[in-house]
Order: structure tokens, then sequence, then C-alpha cells
């Protein structure tokens, strides 16, 4: 029975190699945000709301009728620039496309003075919300689009603002394409207005498309890639599948592409059935997310309206759950959400309510923890010291049955019941931890909050593997920056501590993997993010701690 000590930090061990995923990350350098537009303020009128905004608790007013203007207008431009207290987004004149989009709220890297996160970065340059109608003569991505917008800067500061942009083809077809931005909100309104001015029926289809660079899909722990939200359904689609399977159909709420921590959704207001299409464009290095919406036929003078919203922003919990749609669905923790979910708000609570350090949150959550499980550790570790006490007598026992060990470990269980002792009491809070421990990467891993978030000293970021220093050298197994993981030697001392607490096996061969078992875990640790490695530390303090005043306690009695 003394082998379940052994079974268990195996089981441990094996845990902690599904997550060992995190030494294959990769951290892609994206281009620094595109230079300042010049200004020419705009003086329109604001409304107080707008259309299709959302109200009250997480509903949504439908938006109204629209109507394209009598005269379209045709005042030309290259890029006009949206500026709001979140990003800073620049619109092209070719298909009135999003080609860039800077969060100004997030970084590229921890560093004073990065970039601003690139949701489009520069590579992409077909840019994102491609509108395109089946049927025309050439794709509306390369159509030059006109707007009655005279200006190159618009700044959405106190009230929504609205800048619409039209085309119109050769044979009486008129598309509008309105974007309505918000100054304190990641969501843009996108109505497309499309208006048949010929003397025949026209019958096409729209589709818009979401495109951005395909992202690194290779983690087996978190997901990256496009996904889509079917018949109230999650579907997280790898890239790798998409030429196996590319068109998807049904109910569609929401589609579009995410990695760790941020996300870019198209929303149809009313979710109808339609279909998604998947394509990776390798001559562009594209992944392209593409919502095709049918439209039925326009009899001359006929309008047909679409309304959507866009999310371009971070992967926030708090932040998606307001916005409702269900868009929170995305923040996926999986079987583990029952423990990730309100690990993570407890986080933030005590971050927001008691200390703006989301590492020290981290000490005092896992402290939290520890505190749950204390009589179970008590119990635990009482058991184990009960077992060191009789560690003389199951060596005699294991000497004198040494040839025969039916003999052997039927005495080694009489010894157990003489002394009422329970072996398998003392791997409890090792087996215990083993789910805490796996939805504590989850969460740690993609909470955006602990994205580039500092703690003390070199730990500038809780979100990646702590480095003292940077050697500026590839060290094989060492996800770069290569330098000295100082939290993570640390952490691995604790362990080696707390093993030299517990009792050996009899076995010789069984107390040596044990004895590696804490050098193993070093090795795998280093390239855990730094708030992961904080909490195992933080736990294996406390632990050594309790563990010592009950043997002092057994000693003394």
């Amino acid at each position: 029975m003394e082998h379940v000590r052994l079974i268990a930090a195996i089981v441990l061990s094996l845990a902690i190699f599904l997550v060992w995923d995190f030494f294959f990350v990769d951290r892609r350098p994206v281009p620094p945000s595109a230079p300042p537009v010049e200004t020419t303020e705009r003086a329109p009128e604001k409304p107080d709301t707008a259309p299709g905004s959302i109200t009250g608790e997480g509903m949504e007013t439908k938006p109204p009728r629209e109507e394209l203007p009598a005269q379209v207008p045709d005042h030309t431009f290259e890029t006009i620039s949206v500026e709001t207290g979140l990003y800073k987004a620049v619109i092209s004149d070719r298909g009135a496309a999003i080609l860039r989009f800077d969060l100004k709220e997030y970084r590229e890297n921890p560093e004073p003075g990065a970039p601003h996160m690139a949701m489009i970065p520069e590579s992409n340059r077909m840019g994102s919300a491609l509108v395109a109608l089946s049927g025309t003569d050439e794709p509306l991505v390369r159509q030059i689009f006109a707007t009655d917008f005279t200006g190159r800067e618009l700044r959405v500061e106190n009230a929504p603002e609205t800048l619409s942009f039209f085309w119109q083809s050769g044979n009486g077809l008129i598309l509008e394409k309105r974007y309505t931005f918000y100054p304190d909100k990641y969501n843009i309104d996108m109505t497309v207005l499309v208006r048949n001015e010929s003397e025949g029926i026209i019958d096409r289809n729209l589709s818009i498309t979401m495109t951005n660079p395909p992202p690194d899909d290779s983690k087996r722990f978190t997901f990256s890639g496009p996904f889509i939200f079917i018949d109230r359904d999650l579907n997280q689609i790898k890239i790798s599948d998409i030429q196996e399977k590319g068109t998807y159909s049904g109910s569609i709420q929401w589609a579009g592409i995410e990695d760790n921590y941020f996300m870019t959704a198209l929303i149809p207001r009313e979710a109808t059935n339609t279909s998604v299409v998947l394509d990776v464009d390798a001559r562009n290095n594209l992944l392209k997310s593409t919502f095709q919406q049918p439209m039925d036929p326009l009899t001359p003078g006929g309008v047909a309206q679409f309304d959507y919203q866009l999310f371009m922003g971070p992967k926030k919990l708090s932040l998606l759950q307001d916005f409702g749609y269900e868009l929170d669905r995305i923040v996926d923790f999986g079987i583990f959400s029952v423990i990730a979910k309100p690990a993570l708000w407890l986080m933030n609570a005590i971050h927001d309510n008691i200390i703006a350090n989301y590492g020290i949150a981290i000490i005092l959550l896992t402290l939290l923890i520890k505190a749950v499980f204390w009589p179970l550790g008590n119990k635990s570790y009482k058991s184990m010291g009960e077992m060191r006490k009789i560690q003389p007598l199951m060596m005699e026992i294991r000497n004198k049955y040494k040839d025969d060990k039916k003999k052997m470990n039927e005495e080694v269980m009489n010894l157990y019941k003489t002394y009422k002792i329970n072996p398998l009491s003392g791997c409890l809070p090792m087996v215990v931890q083993i789910p805490v421990f796996i939805a504590f990467y989850r969460m740690l891993y993609e909470a955006i909050e602990l994205r580039h978030a500092p703690f003390m000293l070199w730990i500038n970021d809780l979100s990646a593997p702590d480095r003292l220093f940077d050697f500026n050298v590839t060290i094989p197994l060492m996800a770069q920056p290569a330098g000295i993981p100082v939290l993570t030697i640390i952490m691995g001392a604790t362990m080696f501590l707390q093993q030299k607490l517990a009792p050996p096996p009899g076995d010789p061969m069984q107390a040596r993997i044990m004895m590696m078992l804490p050098i193993v875990f070093t090795f795998i640790f280093i390239n855990f993010p730094a708030g992961l490695v904080l909490y195992w530390l933080v736990n294996n303090v406390v632990s050594i701690a309790q563990q010592y005043n009950v043997n002092r306690k057994i000693t003394q009695s």
C-alpha cells in the first residue's frame, strides 16, 4: 500500500505533462502601429443613442429601417482614422475595409513604450470586415468607396459617431456600408444597405469576411483559431481541419477568429439559418472567416438591410458578459470552469478591492484555497507522520520477508491495522490538487488580466515565464528569452524540502524516484507562466509549514 504515494505523484506528473505544451508557445512579434493621420475635425449632429445599441441588462433595441440617400456622395479618400478611448482604427477606401485596429489599453509586450496591440497587423494588407456581393464583376475589396465625410480623422469622445461609405455599380446597384463607433465600447455597429436602381430584378447574396494572419494552433491546452457559435454550441475549429471541413451551416449567433487573449467576432443582430465558410489564403497568409448572408431578390427600387456588430478586443470575461449574445462563452475553461471561473472572480475581487497587484492577489487566493483544505491536510499529514514513526518496523518486515512478497504485504497491512493508519489518506492533498492545478493553469494562462501584469523585481509579466536577465542565446526546451528562472528554482527547492518531510518509501528504487520528482517538476515548470509558478510556490511553503507543525506534534506526543 505504500506504493500509493508513488502512484499519486506519478498521476500529478502526468497531469502536468498534459500542460507541457507551454514549451512550444510561440510569442510572435507584431509590427508597430501605423503613424497618426493628420486631423480634420468634424462637427456632426451627435445623436443621444445609436441605432441598435445595447441597453439595459444586455437587451438590445432593434435598428430602425434605414434608407439610402437620394444622391450618393462622391467624396473620395484614401484612409480615415477613427479614435476612441479604447482603440484607434484606420478605414481604407478599398472596400471600406478596416485596415488597422490598435487597442490603446494593451501593448505588444510589457516593455515601456511598446506598440499598442494590433488586432489587424500591417501584414494584413486586405484589412477586415470585407463586404462582397455574389455576381459582381470585381470583388468589392478592390472597389473604391466614396463617403460623405470630408475629414481625415474622426474622434469619438462623448457620443456615438457614424461613418457611411458608398459604392455604385454600373448596372444600378448601390451599396452603403455604415459603421457606428462608441466612445467606451469595443463593439462597432455595422449596417449594410443594398438598393436596386435598375429596371430589373437583382438576385445576389451578401457575404462579410473577417481576416487575420493564422494564429498558432499547435498549443494543445488552449485554443487559437476560428470559432463559430452555431445553434447555441461553440465550435472551435483547428486550422489543420479546415481543408477537411470548411463550411458550417445553421442558426449562427456569431463567428470569428481568436487567440489566447484577443478575439475578432462578427455578430448578426438576428441569428438566421445561414453559413460560415472558413479558408486559409496561403498567398496572403490570411485566415478568412466568411459569413454568407442570403438575400431575397430585389425588385426595382427595393432595399435590403443587414445589421451586425463587430467586436475586436480582449477576451475579458466581465466585458463579454456585459456585451450579451452569450459572447462570454468564448472564454472556455473546459470541464474545469467550475473551479476556474470562481477563482478568476476572486482574484479580480482581491485585485480591485484589496491590493492592485495580481501577484499578491494570487498569493492571497492561494492562502484562501489552502485554508479551505486545511482540515484535510492536517488529517493527511498526521497519517504521513504516523507512517514515519513505524518506518523501522516496516523495514524489519521487509528484511524478514524479502523473499515472500505476499507474506510481506500481509504483515504490512497488519501493521497498518495495529497502529490504525490509513495509507491512502497520505496522498489525498496531492490528488485533490490535480484539478485545482489544471484549473489554475487554464485560468492563469488565459486570463487577460494577467497579461503583462507585473509582480515585483524582475517579474514584469505574470503570464510569461519568469526570467532574471536575458542571455540572448537559445537554450533547448527553454522558451525565449533564455535567462535564470529564479522563482522556478525556488519552487523546486520547496518541493525537495517537502519531499524530505514525507516518510520515505521502503523500496530503495521508489525512494530514488520520489527524490527525482522535484528535479523533474522544476524542469517542466521553467516555461510555465510566472503566476502559476508563484501559486505552486506559495502552496508548497504553506504545505511545508503545515506538515512540519503536524510532525512536531506527533513527535512530542
